[in-house]
């Protein structure tokens, strides 16, 4: 038996569906994944998988390299016939379902980990890419045996908007979390906030930085942090934007790592301002480790968190009112604790990546 994997970037593999992997191989099944370059496939290979790169420009425009990417898609479908095929995030879900048909494969599963700038921003060069994307996306879905979404708001949206039908849909909670890897850990002696995010306009990086700059003006005691690529790509915030807030203290920052956890361990409250995700899993991690959780009441976020319980859900775009939210836990900091081993419980009943993997397996009709 053979399960093929279609990745949009290496780091998502093993980070985010290794476990899942793992499960899959257990079952008895050689699983294959194909991602876009060469980075990070020691890890890939360290779960027993096979690597096939196959080029993808997952933010590209360009109709012929995504053309490219199909055929290389169907080709490598046609030679190894798998029996089952999932492919997340928009490309893959699209090209890699029509590839998958396209090769004969009985059993093609989609996912849909969040919509995106595609969905979320309201410029003209967005609504011009979220027409194109809505067609291709119909055809893809229409290609698939299942798809898989991470929230009840994105399912219900892709429904309404007609890209497929209700019954062909599941749920579950995101990806899950590894909460062996990311374990109950103490909290810091100085008051920190943290957010870790590709440096995005629509993850609320705006929002997080002013806020930043408004509370660190108020208590220069406190600290922020923020861990995450700049990339240049649409929707991103530049460097030189960015700088002024690290030249000036008023954030430290760092780039992409493969430890995320040790910069969870230095955080009090985790902060994650995003205009909509699929579920975040930045979220769950800093849940298994026992932080509280400020983030918007926005399709993906508000399942994460029991609003005044485990954080708090702010709306979306609001820098005042998630500068309020920061004062209560700087004004309040006795609850920090109470409220981490809230997030933390939530985080066990809904969303240990064992319980998630179950579902995932379910649906994917890989039985025990």
């Amino acid at each position: 038996m053979k399960f093929i994997l279609i990745s949009p970037k290496n780091r998502t593999t093993y980070n985010f569906r290794g476990d899942l992997l793992k499960e899959i191989i257990s079952k008895g099944y050689e699983v294959i994944v194909t991602g876009p370059n060469e980075e990070g496939i020691d890890k890939i290979k360290e779960l027993g998988i096979r690597f096939v790169r196959i080029p993808l420009d997952k933010n590209g425009l360009s109709a012929a390299a995504d053309i490219k990417y199909m055929i290389a898609l169907t080709n490598l479908l046609k030679a190894e016939k798998p029996d089952i095929t999932l492919g997340y995030t928009i490309k893959p879900v699209i090209y890699g379902a029509i590839a998958a048909k396209l090769a004969g494969v009985k059993n093609i599963n989609s996912m849909v980990t969040g919509v995106g700038y595609v969905f979320t921003a309201e410029t003209i060069k967005a609504k011009v890419i979220r027409t194109i994307a809505s067609i291709l996306y119909r055809i893809g879905f229409k290609c698939a045996d299942t798809v898989i979404f991470q929230n009840q708001d994105d399912l219900k949206e892709f429904v309404e908007r007609k890209l497929l039908k209700r019954e062909k849909c599941k749920l579950v909670n995101g990806s899950g979390v590894n909460m062996q890897k990311f374990e109950l850990s103490p909290l810091p002696k100085k008051l920190t906030f943290f957010m870790l995010s590709r440096v995005m306009h629509s993850k609320g990086i705006r929002e997080y930085l002013h806020a930043a700059k408004e509370v660190k003006g108020k208590y220069p005691g406190v600290r922020f942090m923020l861990l995450g690529a700049v990339e240049n790509i649409q929707d991103s915030m530049t460097m030189e934007d960015l700088s002024p807030y690290i030249n000036n203290g008023i954030i430290d920052y760092y780039g992409e790592t493969n430890d995320v956890a040790s910069y969870y361990r230095q955080c009090s409250v985790y902060v994650l301002p995003s205009y909509r995700e699929g579920t975040p899993r930045t979220v769950l991690e800093a849940m298994a480790m026992g932080r509280p959780i400020i983030t918007t009441d926005a399709p993906g976020c508000r399942e994460t968190i029991v609003d005044g319980v485990t954080g708090f859900l702010v709306p979306v775009q609001d820098t005042e009112i998630l500068v309020e939210k920061m004062e209560w836990f700087i004004k309040n900091q006795d609850e920090i604790m109470r409220m981490g081993q809230a997030s933390y419980q939530l985080c066990r009943d809904k969303f240990d990546v064992q319980k998630v993997n179950a579902d995932m397996l379910k649906y994917i009709n890989i039985t025990p």
